[in-house]
């Protein structure tokens, strides 16, 4: 009977010694790390990888012996997952943060290692959120590398070290929101602010309003996708929502559809509703900036996103339900407790015109003369 095919190849170099070679779980040759000083030792080192082969035990010590720096771009460059923007991040942090480990090979990063580097990290003037997302993405990498059987298990296993504590959002009362409209400037930028208010629409998705997704006539707006900004290069592009129930028909409320008529007579471009004054779309960048003075000159203290939350807040207190917020918001359904909440088709309307109604009331209070001391 024949005996077994011989697993593996050796051959012999000019210089005397052997080198061995096997076809790989990938498909392709894989060379021994080392040569070898006979036959018989390349055919003992070909066993063992054979044997590291069956029981799942087998690591690519090619792929391991590859810096961190080139396997990260890698998987930034062929991960279909990940986004332009998350990749502009990534490598932002690799520079900031990572760049001790940039040329250390994947098998050389273990977790004393990674301890050392977070630590020292932590002691550097870097924010805590980018340090996060810097050990966030390393622990990412390492995982894909285990996945390649480029190393055996990951390094990153600091508790907590990936996440930092939100902070507590902040919002902004009805009179607060008046006067931060009322002092933006140029008033060109007032409805963009509007719709993140009492619309609780993002910067991309307001910078993304083609002049079809507004209808005045029946007072809605309809988000479409989220326009994106890189920071460190001017590409811009349009991409879908997460899910979809990012894309969505909003009710404006009455007292902001007056600020989308105005803009629509005034401002607004042929196709996009936000437009500068070259005529282009509007930048994600000059809606903040021109909200920034305003909120200087107001003396509130509330970041651009927190706008979503605060019209998020409004929607609340005028009664909407959650799952009425989740309709507006763009939100997908969540825990299994919630799904039987449904928002009726008109309600959105309602919430719409309760949002007015608060507007109106705060308004009216703050115009009341106050009471005379008895």
């Amino acid at each position: 009977m024949a005996g077994r095919r011989r697993f593996g190849k050796i051959r012999k170099l000019p210089s005397g010694r052997y080198q061995a070679s096997f076809i790989g779980p990938n498909g392709r040759r894989q060379n021994a790390p080392d040569t070898f000083r006979t036959k018989t030792d390349a055919g003992q080192w070909l066993a063992r990888v054979e044997a590291d082969l069956s029981r799942g035990t087998w690591l690519d010590h090619h792929l391991g012996r590859q810096t961190f720096g080139e396997y990260a771009e890698s998987y930034l460059d062929e991960n279909p997952d990940v986004g332009r923007r998350w990749a502009e991040t990534c490598r932002r942090n690799m520079r900031l943060h990572l760049t001790s480990l940039l040329d250390v090979p994947l098998v050389a990063i273990t977790p004393p290692v990674v301890r050392s580097w977070y630590a020292e990290a932590l002691r550097g003037t870097g924010g805590k959120t980018s340090i996060a997302q810097s050990y966030r993405f390393l622990r990412t990498v390492m995982n894909a590398a285990v996945r390649d059987e480029a190393i055996v298990r990951n390094p990153c296993m600091i508790p907590g070290a990936g996440s930092v504590k939100a902070r507590e959002r902040k919002i902004a009362t009805p009179q607060q929101v008046a006067e931060l409209i009322t002092t933006i400037t140029p008033e060109r930028y007032r409805a963009a602010v509007v719709l993140a208010a009492w619309c609780a629409l993002r910067r991309g998705e307001v910078c993304g309003l083609r002049r079809e997704d507004v209808d005045l006539e029946k007072g809605t707006v309809w988000v479409r996708n989220n326009h994106v900004e890189l920071l460190e290069s001017r590409v811009r592009y349009d991409k879908d929502p997460k899910t979809e129930a990012g894309k969505r028909e909003i009710s404006v409320p009455p007292h902001v559809l007056t600020f989308l008529i105005e803009h629509a007579e005034k401002w607004a471009g042929p196709e996009f509703f936000f437009v500068g004054r070259d005529g282009s779309r509007m930048r994600g960048n000059a809606v903040y900036q021109a909200f920034k003075r305003a909120r200087t000159k107001v003396g509130v203290d509330i970041a651009f996103h927190d706008l979503r939350h605060t019209g998020q807040s409004l929607a609340a207190a005028a009664g909407a339900t959650l799952a009425d917020l989740k309709k507006r918001l763009g939100h997908s359904s969540t825990a299994a407790a919630n799904r039987y909440l449904h928002a009726l088709d008109g309600r959105d309307a309602e919430v719409a015109k309760a949002l007015s109604d608060l507007a109106r009331r705060a308004a009216s209070s703050e115009d009341a003369p106050e009471d005379q001391a008895s």
